[in-house]
């Protein structure tokens, strides 16, 4: 055998591996999604949110299982880089009338970068552009089902057709009162449109999977009139007789927006083609970039891929330079952006002041912990990246001076492209919002108030996902653009349930009444809750709101009921959508969303 034979034979069998293992990722993954209906169904809350949490752990797995097999199978420290090559056209090969392209792709990278030093990574080597087209990919085999299911009803069709629409779905659990939810929904439905004219092309679509999240299933669609394309949703929940209910009908691209927010855990949706339900998606939401809807499905490795290459090519078309982040600095994390790109990028320090007990690996616990939780709409979703190369020249002299002072170890010159590539070795990217605190000092009286009321609502949101954020100041909220307080400082964050949350005791004499050091024992998990007001109600306004809307959070027996609730097993509600919205029904309603510390986002 020819030595260019024998490298093309490694080089084919090395593309099937890596196949293989991108296969088995997909059948595992959707395996767990398609148990969502299930787990839905009977209402297993718990259950849902553990296999949130350990879908997301399938990724990094099965990369590992395929690096583990390549390194088992093959002298991968011997191979040329011809075999890499070969090895990467291969795999374009195996893509053909593949059904997820772009996430093989990604895992083909994912796999390489691990075995090959990042001097490797390009074209040659592995898929900086996408080398597959997702257009127009069509599941062919018999009894398929297709991405969206089109109906085209009469006026006189209309509640039938969207009976018709939410039973093709098949949910095993019966509904309260079906023909009551469908004639909501019509009503919703005319009043969005203006009443019922409908062109020649009048249509519903579809998507076939429901999207599952919480203790929520959604059906996703559009309205098709003439040229008027409508997006839609429809939250389908349990009533409080355990049997369904359609909850509200969200219609406009704002309100598909909250909803397919970054400040929320992934869906479970079973599809045999991401790409077209991403496709589909875009088509509602276009201002949401294609990274974020690949995240919001959980394929967050293809998004934080799509990321990374937006990220470049906004590099390539800009010229404003990296910056410190306007605002507070933080303690345990340098923050730095640029200013034309909507997204910070977060750095572990190496050394922390001595009020902060921490290390860098709990910090990316925590970090971990949220990624894995459910966000409620309240906490930004975070990308993590390893050894980003960024062009040293961009870099405001301010900000490298910081780098090298705060973070030495996580820095590295790259010599190989003329010494102007400097390598952050680990860091975290979020979408940027205004800080709380200076979004107060700016904003007017009446925006104010909203915002002090948000961010009230977004701890209590927090405490209801047992979440206790640590750390309470302004400065560790952000406001979204629409006008959420979201949190975003994850260093000290804890589960409410390991927390002990106390009351400050009474002073036994006057010596104590007067000490200004605390006289009283505190364990390392204990909160005081009462003395957060004097960290958090300097200004006389903000401390007016706050006390209308949100004077229980200062007492502690608020914390207790709500922890208590969480150890009993509760797992409250928490909509993405307000209140407003909701179909008002009777009793059943009522009871569905006034759960002790219920959430409404």
């Amino acid at each position: 055998m020819f030595p260019h034979q024998l490298t093309d034979s490694h080089a084919f069998a090395i593309a099937q591996a890596l196949m293989e293992g991108f296969n088995r990722h997909y059948r595992l993954f959707r395996e767990t999604t398609r148990l969502a209906k299930q787990r839905f169904e009977q209402a297993d809350w718990h259950g849902q949110q553990r296999a949130q949490a350990q879908r997301i752990e399938f990724y990094d797995q099965r990369v590992n299982e395929a690096v583990d097999r390549l390194r088992a199978d093959f002298a991968i420290e011997t191979l040329s880089m011809d075999t890499w090559q070969q090895a990467k056209l291969h795999f374009i090969g195996l893509l053909v009338d593949h059904h997820q392209p772009e996430l093989a792709e990604t895992f083909f990278n994912s796999v390489t970068s691990k075995l090959l030093h990042r001097s490797y990574f390009r074209n040659d080597f592995i898929f900086v552009r996408p080398a597959v087209s997702t257009e127009y990919i069509e599941d062919d085999e018999p009894g398929s089902i297709p991405t969206y299911r089109a109906y085209y009803p009469t006026r006189e069709k209309l509640q039938e057709t969207w009976k018709r629409i939410v039973t093709n779905f098949q949910l095993e659990r019966e509904f309260e009162d079906l023909d009551r939810d469908a004639h909501h929904v019509v009503q919703a439905m005319l009043a969005e449109l203006g009443g019922f004219r409908p062109r020649a092309n009048f249509q519903i679509q579809v998507l076939a999977s429901l999207f599952y999240r919480n203790k929520g299933a959604y059906l996703v669609g559009k309205i098709i009139n003439g040229f008027t394309e409508t997006p839609l949703a429809l939250p389908i929940l349990h009533g409080a007789n355990g049997k369904l209910r359609i909850d509200a009908a969200l219609f406009g691209e704002d309100e598909l927006l909250m909803i397919f927010s970054y400040a929320r855990a992934y869906f479970m949706v079973d599809m045999e083609i991401p790409s077209a339900y991403v496709h589909f998606l875009r088509g509602l939401m276009p201002r949401k970039p294609r990274a974020e809807l690949y995240n919001c499905l959980g394929l967050q490795k293809h998004g934080k891929n799509l990321f990374y290459r937006d990220f470049m090519a906004h590099q390539r078309h800009s010229s404003d330079k990296f910056r410190i982040a306007p605002g507070i600095k933080g303690m345990v994390m340098l923050v730095f952006d640029l200013p034309s790109f909507p997204y910070v990028f977060k750095v572990i320090k190496d050394y922390y002041p001595p009020q902060k007990d921490t290390t860098r690996e709990l910090i990316k616990s925590k970090y971990l912990l949220v990624k894995q939780h459910d966000r409620v709409g309240r906490m930004a979703d975070t990308l993590e990246y390893s050894n980003v190369a960024f062009p040293r020249h961009r870099f405001e002299q301010e900000l490298i001076d910081e780098l090298q002072r705060y973070c030495p170890s996580l820095l590295e010159e790259d010599s190989q492209n003329g010494g102007d590539s400097l390598v952050i070795k680990h860091l975290y990217i979020e979408r940027r919002m205004i800080p709380l605190n200076i979004y107060l000092q700016e904003a007017e009286p009446e925006a104010v108030a909203h915002a002090v009321v948000e961010y009230g609502n977004a701890i209590k949101d927090l405490v209801a996902a047992n979440i206790f954020p640590g750390d309470m100041l302004w400065k560790n909220f952000g406001v979204t653009r629409h006008g959420k307080v979201v949190f975003y400082d994850y260093d000290e964050i804890e589960y409410l349930t390991d927390c002990n949350f106390r009351r400050v005791p009474a002073p036994r004499n006057e010596e104590e009444e007067m000490s200004g050091e605390v006289w009283y024992t505190v364990g390392p998990k204990d909160v005081f809750p009462e003395t957060f007001a004097p960290f958090l109600l300097g200004n006389a306004a903000v401390r007016e709101v706050f006390m209308a809307h949100h004077a229980d959070l200062l007492d502690a027996a608020f914390w207790q009921g709500c922890k208590e609730r969480i150890q009993q097993g509760h797992v409250h509600d928490v909509f993405p959508y307000e209140p407003a919205k909701r179909f008002t029904a009777g009793p059943a309603h009522a009871a569905a969303g006034s759960s002790p510390g219920a959430a409404h986002v």
